[in-house]
């Protein structure tokens, strides 16, 4: 598969998720423009958000890709669970949408190939499949997506991570000795600069990184956590 300019642009690169979750301080779409700025400057390669407004609002403010989905719900499928979510963030300005690329039903009862399908059929956007197992990156390649990576390997919320909690890197060695040169993605737990080098060093294209940066509620738990 031809490997878009967009996604050469990223290899050996960090994307930073920027993302707050309902309720929390942080969760206004200027802010999440700031904090996305903020981590242009500092050497992000592109930005990870969710939600049609923080999608406007950072495409508005960074120069670099932006990787929008968009979440509904908190069970089952709810990263970008249907073509209808994903227009929408099409129409908001991502170049590249996020989706649950695992077999699970789908509130619209597309299965995960249909939905790609009829992304391509409407859209010249790239596709970004957030995968849980082998099988689910397996499927991914195989409907030809841009980007697969391990985003849902914990199956558990960033929130609910700690500090010790690392990337997926048994699942990323497998899935890049079985697509050496796929863009395959490591994305989840990873956590101090020490866990994105040993996804790189694993063999990953890329290196997602959200909580560690952006969540500073987390981080100041983990310090708190260090030093009681």
């Amino acid at each position: 598969m031809p490997i878009s300019p967009l996604v050469q642009s990223l290899k050996g690169k960090l994307i930073v998720s920027v993302q707050a979750y309902p309720g929390e301080p942080l969760r206004h779409p200027e802010t999440m423009a700031q904090m996305s700025r903020a981590c242009e400057l500092g050497g992000a390669a592109a930005i990870r958000c969710q939600g049609l407004s923080d999608i406007a609002a950072i495409k508005g403010r960074v120069e670099i890709p932006v990787i929008g989905l968009w979440k509904e719900g908190h069970e089952g499928v709810y990263i970008t669970p249907t073509l209808r979510h994903a227009m929408a963030c099409v129409n908001a300005g991502a170049d590249v949408v996020a989706l649950d690329a695992t077999d699970r039903p789908r509130p619209d009862g597309r299965t995960f190939e249909e939905t790609v399908e009829a992304i391509r059929a409407q859209s010249d956007v790239l596709i970004m499949a957030d995968c849980m197992t082998i099988e689910d990156i397996r499927r991914a390649v195989a409907c030809g997506c841009d980007l697969v990576s391990t985003t849902l390997s914990h199956n558990k919320a960033a929130i609910d991570t700690t500090l010790e909690d690392g990337p997926d890197v048994p699942l990323l060695k497998q899935a890049t000795s079985e697509f050496p040169d796929y863009p395959i993605i490591c994305e989840g737990h990873v956590h101090t600069p020490a866990d994105a080098k040993t996804a790189i060093d694993a063999g990953a294209w890329a290196v997602v990184v959200g909580t560690g940066i952006t969540h500073p509620t987390s981080l100041t738990s983990w310090f708190k956590a260090a030093i009681e």
